[in-house]
């Protein structure tokens, strides 16, 4: 076999082995894209899986709270208004004046709790938060805890009513609720300030005190209020930031815009 053949042979031998290194790579790269891809749409449908989870959740817990406060009112504020009146009556037939105190205390009890009762009963029925913006939401949950005395709140808002949905406005919601309670409860604080803004692709709802603060780390401090706050945060994309330190506490939640 001549210099020429041997050569020509070497440059196949070589040119077919580029080809079959070049192959395998192809096909690893073609199997890691298809796994990726593939483990994409399991992680996607997932994620709708769970978005779905959460919003049928909502929807029942919404429901069985009008159904609980429908039940209040026809059936409990119905038994109680009976009640007053049965009592009424017997002030109004009572012939010894020693009872008659006993009686109309009876009585301003009942009244007092039936008038309770409605309201509760209003509270449950009303959908608020499918009729009202989440920044009126915000206000009227902020100006039942400043009746008390406690605590003050300022409020900067950026963003137009119908950018959120339901489904955000309940959440933030519940999350504000939760937030405020445990600033007044545990932060002793005298100020709290709430600040709705936007960032690319999110809503963000910023909720921050001036008590004093605690240590993130210890999980045990979060509550479980928080902790499921911060779960479902995370599950449907959002994003869940607790800071504290001793001048105060501050918790940042970023929600999709499509959520």
């Amino acid at each position: 076999m001549g210099k020429t053949e041997y050569l020509l042979i070497t440059i196949v031998f070589n040119f077919l082995f580029i080809l079959f290194i070049v192959a395998i790579i192809s096909y690893v790269w073609q199997y890691k894209r298809k796994k990726r891809e593939h483990l994409f749409a399991i992680q996607n449908q997932q994620d709708v899986h769970q978005k779905e989870l959460l919003a049928i959740q909502l929807e029942i817990q919404e429901k069985t709270m009008q159904e609980i406060g429908r039940e209040i009112h026809d059936n409990i504020g119905q038994k109680l208004t009976l009640a007053s009146l049965y009592i009424q009556n017997l002030l109004f037939e009572s012939k010894k004046p020693e009872n008659n105190e006993s009686i109309a205390n009876i009585n301003t009890i009942i009244n007092d709790s039936l008038a309770d009762l409605r309201q509760l009963s209003k509270t449950l029925t009303d959908d608020a938060i499918a009729s009202k913006s989440l920044v009126s939401l915000l206000q009227s949950e902020c100006q039942k805890i400043e009746k008390l005395k406690k605590c003050s709140f300022t409020y900067d808002n950026e963003i137009q009513a119908e950018e959120v949905t339901y489904y955000s406005k309940s959440m933030f919601l519940r999350i504000a609720q939760e937030f405020i309670q445990n600033s007044l409860k545990h932060a002793q604080c005298k100020t709290i300030t709430i600040n709705l803004s936007h960032n690319p692709g999110f809503i963000v709802l910023e909720l921050s005190d001036d008590g004093q603060g605690f240590d993130v780390k210890q999980t045990n401090s979060l509550g479980i209020g928080l902790q499921n706050m911060k779960k479902r945060t995370e599950t449907i994309g959002g994003q869940f930031l607790l800071e504290s330190s001793s001048s105060g506490t501050n918790l940042t939640i970023k929600l999709p815009l499509s959520v």
